[in-house]
């Protein structure tokens, strides 16, 4: 039963990612474009994972994924050498941007998950990745040097970068990483079983959740502050810099909560 139909070309056109400004359009039609649209199942995933270049998702009222990459040249390396691969799984789709790899390394790889694999070897070619997501399909975005946001979906979504700052809003459970950066998550699903993971190293951490949530928090910072709008019954050691205990009866799921230099705020939804 897959989940999709191909339909990839370089396109001078933009309509639907409205967006856009006047100046990025000017800049996707000087550079070489790339266009995806299908249909995945609802529950299944659209998986992006970029390298240098941000990723940014929005919702759509229509059935089909859409995902549209441009890439730029900066001082090192060929556009025409960045690939970028969809590969169709059980899961859904995932979308990649594959970089050429030195003689005796390696190929790097486009492949779902935790798989794959793209080490840049000082090309800094640029790849914007931007989608249009349906409501019910999940949404995992990923990539290195670059911001990382998912706002106004309806599913579960997961995100993550290294240098850049991540923000996600959905109806949904959300997860969101990063490194160098600061994290921003809205979701609202209160009914998980596993853990959802929230940090960072350098940013702060602000999480909005539903009023009805009933969980477990491991929360903890070295150069900052805990705060929360959730009465929390604590277990174990309290300090101001680090935490664990339950938000309600506890017998949700978990939700982790970290960052070294930065601040650390639970927030009601709505």
């Amino acid at each position: 039963m897959m989940k999709s139909m191909l339909a990839v070309a370089a396109v001078a056109g933009l309509s639907g990612f409205a967006g856009l400004t006047q100046e990025r359009a000017q800049e996707a039609q000087q550079s070489q474009d790339f266009e995806w649209r299908g249909r995945i199942a609802q529950g299944d995933v659209i998986e992006i994972k970029g390298v240098n270049g941000s990723v940014d998702a929005s919702f759509t009222s229509g059935d089909e994924v859409e995902v549209r990459a441009t890439k730029i040249e900066h001082r090192r390396g060929n556009a025409e050498d960045v690939r970028i691969e969809v590969v169709e799984h059980g899961d859904g789709v995932t979308i990649c941007a594959v970089y050429p790899h030195r003689n005796g390394d390696r190929p790097n790889t486009c492949e779902s998950g935790h798989h794959g694999r793209s080490n840049t070897k000082n090309n800094d070619v640029e790849v914007r990745f931007e989608v249009l997501v349906p409501a019910g399909v999940r949404f995992a975005g990923k990539t290195v040097n670059g911001d990382v946001e998912a706002t106004g979906l309806r599913s579960d979504t997961r995100i993550s970068t290294v240098n850049g700052d991540v923000r996600v809003e959905t109806t949904g459970l959300a997860e969101a990483t990063t490194v160098n950066g600061s994290v921003y998550a809205s979701f609202g699903r209160a009914d998980w079983s596993s853990e959802l993971d929230f940090s960072t190293v350098n940013g702060s951490v602000t999480v909005e959740m539903p009023a009805q949530v009933s969980a477990r928090v491991r929360a903890s910072t070295v150069n900052g502050s805990l705060d929360s709008d959730f009465p929390l019954t604590i277990t174990g050691r309290f300090g101001n810099r680090r935490m664990t205990g339950t938000i309600g009866s506890g017998d949700g799921g978990e939700l982790n909560l970290s960052t070294v230099n930065g601040s650390i705020k639970l927030r009601r939804r709505g």
